[in-house]
This record gives C-alpha cells, sequence and structure tokens, in this order.
C-alpha cells in the first residue's frame, strides 16, 4: 500500500480548531465524510472511532495518534490527516499530547489490508525527522509531499 494512494492533499488538516479527544474525532470524521464523500454520517463514523478508543487508545505515543476503524460502504483505505500545534491529551501510551493525527478507515471485510496499512503508517511516523517535519510544514502541500516522500523510501 502507498500512502499516496490512500490520502488526497485535500484530505489534509494543518490547523485542527478541535480542543479535546472527542472533538478531534468528529472533526477528523466530518472531514473524511465531506472529502471521500462516503455513505455513512459523521455521527455513525465518529460513533464507529469511539468505540474502537474504548478498546484503548490509538495515541501511540511520540505525538502520534492512529484513529482507525472498519466503515461498510466503503471498498478501499481511506486517510485523513489532521495537525494541533498545541496537542491534544489523547490518552496516549506515552501519557504526551498528540499533534498528529491519522484517521485511517478500511473496508469491513478486508482486515488483512487494514492491518498492513496501519503497519506501514507507523513505520513512516517512526521516522522523528518526519514528525518534526510535519509539525513545522508551512502548508498541507508541504505535508503531503513530506509524507509521500517518506513513503517512497519503504515501497
Amino acid at each position: 500500500m502507498k500512502i499516496s494512494n490512500v490520502l488526497k492533499e485535500e484530505a489534509i488538516l494543518p490547523t485542527m480548531a478541535s480542543r479535546n479527544k472527542a472533538e478531534i474525532l468528529k472533526e477528523l470524521s466530518s472531514h473524511l465524510v465531506s472529502i471521500f464523500k462516503i455513505k455513512e454520517t459523521t455521527d455513525t463514523l465518529f460513533k464507529i472511532l469511539e468505540s474502537r478508543e474504548e478498546l484503548g487508545s490509538t495515541g501511540i505515543g511520540d505525538g502520534i495518534a492512529i484513529p482507525h476503524g472498519k466503515v461498510p460502504s466503503i471498498d478501499e483505505e481511506l486517510l485523513i490527516v489532521g495537525r494541533s500545534k498545541d496537542g491534544i491529551d489523547f490518552n496516549a501510551m506515552d501519557s504526551k499530547p498528540v499533534h498528529l493525527f491519522f484517521l485511517l478507515v478500511g473496508p469491513e471485510n478486508a482486515a488483512s489490508m487494514h492491518l498492513k496499512a496501519l503497519a506501514k503508517l507507523s513505520r513512516i511516523l517512526s521516522n522523528p525527522t518526519l514528525r518534526n517535519k510535519l509539525l513545522n510544514a508551512e502548508s498541507k502541500n508541504e505535508m503531503f509531499t513530506l509524507l509521500a516522500d517518506e513513503d517512497s523510501k519503504y515501497s
């Protein structure tokens, strides 16, 4: 899976307005529904993500969260990226604020593809230089280019 195949530049939110975990999930959900025109409503997608978060936080540490879930109406992986300059308490594994959010949703019947996409994202985001550049990027275009360039190193 290539990140550039599941992420559109317009799917990047370089300045998120949300101030808490629930607001972040709603803002990401709303943007995904709007950009990708999926059948589910923002509320339905939010509930899918909220249910997943109840199993354990998707805040993986180092200022990163990868909220994810399976959506009935889609047949491919979809990705939304968001950034909070101030950081959000997301109950991350390292208890630090989360600044970068990667909302990944996949088809209900494609667990293997979804796990591969999660693994690819985790691998790319393990690079501290990339994380720092994403935090300081001036635009969604720059964020998209950084992610695509890093992704190409693993393809």
